[in-house]
């Protein structure tokens, strides 16, 4: 039996190269097989920090009797979620049809055309109360292909029919967020925090709404502040976050915060350093920083995509115990695996984090670690074989996945791009964000769908040449959409260069979603900020230094400058400081010496143009939708202009 997962691009297909299951990775040619010896085929997805995907693999698709009896019967395909997320989200959505509890491992039961006609999750080696054996179940999708074919092969292509058909719907911009924030107050949990009861997830999306709306302060929302605020303290002060390693669990079972999940996944803790950040909770957002330095960062100066959940004791795998200890017993056990495939998107949450927080905090660790990412990913994941805009989706070692990227790559890592150029002063990271929003503008423009975005290197193509390319995903659950993502990267590129294009394309991409995010504000919270942004006047504000030193390559000079004695230094710092407490508190903050001014005025960013440094001095401008104030170089007449609007 050929062993095709040994080089795969995933570490979750890697650990199932040792099956006796005769596993194909996702490709035309598996779907070929199946036609062939006219067999159905099970499309079995999971991730690598998933500890059921683990758990199924060591009771059912290890043991050689139901292997072969799977062999003979099937076409199996395993698929990494992570990497392939478009076939995840489509066959996700397949299996709502036959399952309310959706989740990983997803068993997904199809036919040679790729239509699903059943669908699961986890099923145990041997039946259990109402939930049949595996094999049980194999047996029955067999007997079902070969006895009422055509019922099977009716729902199948009823349910692709209906996917196909699922578009969002045209409507308004949310106006008016009271009702919204009193939507997500009464679901907040009063006596343990957080939203709704268990299992209880950091909906990270949705605190940085909040966050956005208790900042504003023309329309300043105590009650938007305070139930961020809350969820953030509850959050940190239990059981999902390690006391120990200062990163956050993907969720906890219970609604107390504890008993919690213990995979932690690269695109959780970027949010929530974002999230802390902005909180100004720097002891908290230092921890997460440190723990994607400590944990996650990768020799190439990405991150990987996780941490499993499940250690190995007396050579077992058990789930959580290396997480039950103190940081002297953890040096001498053996630590959970590292899922090392660098994900486009995820790293892209990553740079924004790391380049945000680090700017906002002091701390130009922080923003070297945000360019270290970003580097990585211009060099080895954009434009990669001369292919032009096209965009890796995940490497690993090197080896790059054929998957194809979606729009939460390009959208992600264009934002994370901008806010690192924020961050640095540095253009070159906002020409490679725009070329990107630009790409995804060009492929939107030449496609059918009813986003303005679209993706240049094409949806997936076994699901294309099947009929099953559907619109990704709108909804902003535990991270954002690839539309929000888009929006907002083109939103941010708006404020930077007045072009309105970008701001009527995030426009028309939030009226795909007003409807729905009115409706359940809890899966569309970074829909609900960039519509909160694009409903208030923009506020910017360059502070251009005049000296290279400030603003040079960590842009985050200010706290030294504030100390030095020279009284420019200090007025510089001060400056600065106002920046970047304006900056993702309701409007754009930066600060940039003449130079890198000078670059991005010759660049095309209209924000910097004719922005100098008044008679050498360190000088502020202050404007609302590109209409600016007089110069300042005077920092208390700058506070109390920003504390009155």
């Amino acid at each position: 039996m050929p062993n095709r997962l040994e080089t795969a691009a995933s570490p979750y297909l890697r650990s199932h190269a040792t099956n006796p299951v005769d596993w194909w990775e996702w490709s035309a040619e598996a779907f070929a097989e199946a036609e062939r010896r006219d067999v159905p085929v099970l499309v079995s997805i999971g991730y690598s920090t998933c500890h059921w995907c683990h758990v199924m693999a060591r009771e059912s698709f290890s043991d050689p009797v139901l292997a072969a009896y799977l062999n003979e019967n099937f076409v199996a395909i395993k698929v990494d979620r992570e990497e392939h997320a478009e076939v995840d989200s489509t066959y996700l959505a397949a299996a709502s049809a036959f399952t309310p509890n959706l989740g990983w491992p997803l068993n997904v039961f199809v036919t040679p055309a790729g239509r699903a006609f059943f669908a699961g999750t986890y099923w145990p080696p041997t039946a259990v109360g109402q939930h049949p054996a595996f094999r049980q179940v194999l047996e029955s999708v067999s007997d079902a292909w070969t006895a009422r074919r055509e019922q099977v092969e009716t729902s199948g292509n009823a349910i692709a029919q209906a996917l196909a058909q699922s578009r969002g719907v045209e409507s308004e911009l949310v106006a008016d967020f009271a009702p919204v924030i009193d939507a997500l107050a009464a679901a907040e949990d009063l006596y343990h925090g957080g939203f709704g009861d268990a299992p209880k997830f950091p909906v990270t999306p949705v605190l940085r709404f909040l966050l956005d709306r208790g900042a504003r302060s023309a329309e300043h929302s105590p009650e938007a502040a305070g139930l961020a605020d809350r969820t953030l303290k509850a959050m940190a002060a239990s059981a999902l976050r390690d006391p120990v390693d200062g990163g956050f669990f993907r969720y906890s079972t219970q609604a107390d915060w504890t008993d919690p999940h213990y995979e932690r996944m690269l695109y959780d803790n970027a949010q929530l350093l974002a999230a802390y950040a902005l909180a100004d909770s720097a002891e908290i957002a230092a921890g997460v920083a440190e723990f994607l330095r400590d944990k996650l960062l990768l020799p190439s100066g990405a991150f990987a995509s996780g941490l499993d959940s499940e250690s190995t004791v007396d050579g077992k795998r058990v789930e959580g115990f290396y997480y039950s200890l103190d940081a002297a017993s953890r040096a001498r056990v053996e630590a959970p695996p590292r899922d090392d495939k660098i994900l486009t998107g995820w790293n892209g949450l990553a740079i924004e984090a790391l380049a945000l927080a680090g700017a906002r905090h002091g701390n130009a660790e922080w923003i070297a670690l945000a360019r270290g990412a970003a580097d990585f990913l211009l060099a080895e994941h954009v434009g990669v074989g001369g292919a032009g805009h096209r965009l890796v989706r995940t490497s690993i070692d090197g080896i790059l996945s054929d998957a194809a990227a979606t729009l939460e790559d390009s959208g992600m890592l264009a934002q994370g791009l901008l806010e690192l150029s924020i961050a640095t002063g540095e253009v070159c990271y906002a020409l490679a964000a725009r070329d990107l929003i630009d790409g995804a503008l060009a492929a939107g423009a030449a496609g059918s769908g009813s986003s303005p975005f679209g993706l240049p290197g094409g949806s997936d193509s076994v699901l294309a040449a099947q009929g099953l390319s559907t619109e990704a995903d709108i909804s902003d659950g535990a991270h954002p959409s690839g539309l929000s993502a888009m929006a907002a990267a083109a939103h941010t590129l708006f404020a930077l260069t007045g072009d309105a294009q970008y701001r009527d394309a995030a426009e028309a991409s939030m009226k795909l979603v007003g409807q729905l995010a009115a409706q359940q504000p809890i899966s569309f919270g970074t829909a609900l900020t960039l519509m909160s942004e694009l409903g208030a006047p923009l506020r910017q504000l360059v502070v251009v230094t005049g000296d290279e030193a400030v603003a040079a390559a960590s842009g985050v000079a200010a706290d030294a400058a504030g100390d030095a004695s020279d009284g420019s230094a200090a007025t510089s710092g001060e400056l600065t400081s106002l920046a970047r407490t304006l900056h993702r508190a309701g409007g754009i903050g930066v600060a940039v010496s003449q130079a890198q001014a000078d670059a991005f005025a010759a660049s095309g960013f209209e924000l910097f143009a004719a922005r100098t440094a008044t008679g050498g001095e360190p000088t502020a401008y202050l404007c609302e939708e590109f209409v600016c104030r007089l110069p300042l170089t005077d920092a208390p007449a700058l506070e109390a202009l920003l504390g009155a609007n």
